[in-house]
């Protein structure tokens, strides 16, 4: 099976210093998008009907003038306000497990970015992170702490010797749990960092549903920028789709204005069809994410899971014109895995999800292993991990 990729891997026509690559690949974002990567139908790892249906009945347009936050194959696309279940669409999806892990193994086995483009490509990953804690040892301290890393995720020596000082690298959120969302909130104050509380029963989603309605007000009252909710496992074991539907929208409401990501937990939904079915249900009850796990699951974010999640968003996108982002989280603690996802997303949906409006690493170690490749770019040297603390 074979994807078309424009990875700009090494090469001697592309040379220049740190820091113009960096600005370059932050600011060719026009150019880049009318180059996105169009995959072939006629070989896709996982077929869904959804390419033959027409726009589903009761989709819905933005409100003119609305402003465009991507594009795909050409088409300006808006941010999602969801559209009425479409139950013919969700069941008759289906999903070739078997291709779809062969494409992510020969994914893995291709050449990635290398030298000054592979420093811009971890400034990337790093400005699309939501630098985590969520232990049950968590502290105010502890959440200071992290802030204070989010706004300074690269340590001052190696930003000036990038020579990327004006690009003001950080983090794109940073996500607690409820208790220490006013505690990030001052701390981040000003600064363009976004807080992200997780809700509703955070990781098991097995509390009274008015209960985690109600958690969800809480943390927008307090100021949370964008929540990440967890859905009913078992609405999607026994095929529930209408109650899994109604459950996500009432979240959505509940956010209010804030962004709400809705966390499958593709770890326990034990098929890739279950996990694309549970995708689209979430986009048609108005998620402005899907986000793999919790981060507690025995098996999180991993690549065959992203590429299923990934063609989901792109159909729902070709269907009705609306863009949902993508976070994978928990299990991906490499500067390499982070090049493994990007280069994902970009030949899978395009370079305008490159980006944090669109797509998140839910991480907590990842940030330390960036810094320490970072460096290593720099002066040729593997610093230890202790070297780079993050909270």
């Amino acid at each position: 099976m074979h994807f078309a990729s424009h990875l700009p891997y090494n090469d001697t026509t592309k040379r220049g210093s740190p820091k113009d690559l960096a600005i370059a690949i932050f600011k060719r974002r026009a150019e880049s998008c009318r180059r996105n990567v169009l995959v072939s139908l006629d070989h896709n790892p996982w077929t869904n009907v959804a390419h033959n249906l027409s726009r589903p009945s009761g989709a819905t347009q933005a409100p003119r003038g609305e402003t465009a936050i991507a594009s795909l194959a050409g088409r300006s696309l808006l941010s999602n306000t969801g559209i009425p279940l479409n139950l013919d669409w969700v069941k008759e999806v289906r999903v070739n497990t078997s291709a779809v892990e062969r494409r992510a193994q020969t994914h893995l086995a291709r050449r990635t970015v290398k030298k000054e483009w592979q420093a811009a490509w971890l400034l990337r990953a790093i400005s699309c992170m939501d630098l985590t804690t969520l232990s049950g040892d968590d502290t105010e301290e502890r959440v200071r702490r992290l802030c204070a890393k989010a706004l300074q995720p690269v340590q001052q020596d190696l930003v000036e010797k990038l020579g990327i000082q004006e690009l003001d690298i950080k983090v794109a959120a940073v996500c607690v749990y409820h208790a220490f969302v006013e505690t990030a909130l001052r701390a981040v104050e000003g600064s363009g960092v976004r807080v992200a509380a997780v809700s509703t029963g955070f990781p098991a989603g097995l509390s009274s549903f008015p209960e985690r309605v109600a958690e969800i007000r809480r943390s927008v009252e307090a100021g949370a920028d964008e929540i990440d909710v967890v859905i009913t496992r078992a609405h999607v074991f026994a095929g529930r789709w209408q109650a899994l539907y109604d459950e996500i929208a009432t979240f959505k409401q509940a956010c209010g204005l804030a962004h709400m990501k809705v966390i499958l937990g593709a770890g326990d939904l034990l098929t890739l069809r279950n996990v694309a079915r549970a995708s689209f249900v979430a986009m048609m009850a108005g998620a402005d994410f899907i986000k793999t796990s919790t981060g507690k699951e025995p098996t999180n974010a991993t690549l065959p899971v992203g590429f299923v999640m990934a063609r989901a968003i792109r159909d729902y996108a070709q269907q009705t014109g609306m863009a949902v982002g993508f976070k994978p989280a928990g299990g991906i603690r490499t500067a390499k895995q982070s090049l493994d996802w990007l280069a994902m997303i970009k030949e899978e949906l395009g370079v305008s999800w490159m980006r944090a409006e669109l797509f998140r690493f839910g991480a907590s170690g990842l940030l330390g292993d960036i810094e320490r490749q970072l460096e290593h770019y720099v002066t040729g040297r593997y610093s230890a991990e202790y070297r780079h603390p993050i909270a």
